[in-house]
């Protein structure tokens, strides 16, 4: 009985953290998302808000972000 008192929390907690992982990734992985801030880094570039450096660290890690969210879109469509 107080176990299971005990690990209510616990399990609550583990529960939570589950759920704030599934959005930070259905965040992080949303292929639309990332679309819309390629584009926007694109433009900032162009309009020389940002630096050549920036731009591409930024764009090699939205295009990895990417390419694991269509494959993650083609696993859930398996």
């Amino acid at each position: 009985m107080i176990f299971k008192a005990l690990a209510f929390p616990l399990k609550s907690i583990i529960l939570l953290g589950e759920k704030i992982k599934e959005e930070a990734d259905r965040v992080l992985f949303d292929s639309k998302s990332i679309e819309q801030q390629l584009i926007r880094l694109q433009m900032m570039y162009e309009l020389g808000e940002i630096s050549q450096d920036i731009y591409e660290q930024q764009e090699e890690e939205l295009l990895l972000r990417y390419q694991v969210a269509k494959a993650k879109e083609r696993e859930a469509g398996s």
